[in-house]
């Protein structure tokens, strides 16, 4: 059975782009460096594996960029993972959005939302507050989908 594994272009900064996705998601590793030219060569693609989804970077150079028409969603189990991994990939240049969205310092969109969001959104009242909010306020979203709920 195949494997899907998305590939991710970037200017000339994957292996930077990937040390940043690394020290974010703790259960991750470099798999594979090619160079080009050999061992001392510059890095052109990287292989890499963040909470067990397989990733390859590559220094494509400045042809494409990323866009919101493609994002990571990061399932969270509770407001300090949505806190974790939302000031994470915001470090050093990312950029808010809205409804649990961000852009990281490199362009990559990311939704860092709750695991039970399906729950969430089936209820009026809570997509309400959700469509209202920046990071998402697990409590708030509780609260209104408990007051709410569809029937």
């Amino acid at each position: 059975m195949p494997k899907i594994s998305p590939f991710l272009w970037f200017d000339n900064n994957a292996e930077e782009a990937v040390e940043f996705y690394l020290s974010v998601f703790k259960d991750s590793d470099r798999l594979k460096v090619h160079r080009s030219g050999g061992a001392g060569g510059k890095v052109m693609v990287i292989s890499f594996e963040l909470d067990g989804q397989e990733f390859v970077a590559l220094n494509g150079g400045p042809i494409f960029k990323f866009s919101e028409a493609v994002s990571f969603v990061v399932y969270c189990k509770d407001q300090g993972e949505i806190d974790y991994y939302w000031d994470g990939l915001l470090a050093g240049g990312g950029a808010p959005s809205q409804c649990g969205w961000l852009k990281d310092k490199f362009g990559l969109s990311w939704q860092i939302v709750p695991e039970n969001i399906a729950e969430i959104a089936n209820s009026p009242a809570a997509m309400q507050a959700l469509l209202g909010m920046i990071k998402l306020d697990l409590a708030t979203l509780e609260t209104a989908r408990l007051s709410n709920p569809r029937t």
